[in-house]
């Protein structure tokens, strides 16, 4: 299926967790900051919020950059 992740169509499995996107996108920022469709997302939420067709997904790394 595809969602929308950091503003680019990407391909996933159905079914497919914010933990396991995390982990396929290898996002290892140990403060990252995740929205589903616009919705900020707790950590403890991760493996239970599943994305559907046409999501939209934001990883945010708030250490990055200068």
């Amino acid at each position: 299926m595809c969602i929308i992740v950091n503003g680019f169509k990407e391909k996933v499995p159905v079914n497919s967790s914010i933990s396991f996107l995390i982990a396929h996108f290898k996002e290892g920022d140990a403060d990252l900051i995740v929205e589903h469709n616009g919705r900020f997302v707790y950590p403890d939420k991760y493996s239970a919020v599943v994305v559907s067709e046409g999501d939209s997904v934001e990883f945010i790394n708030p250490n990055f950059g200068g």
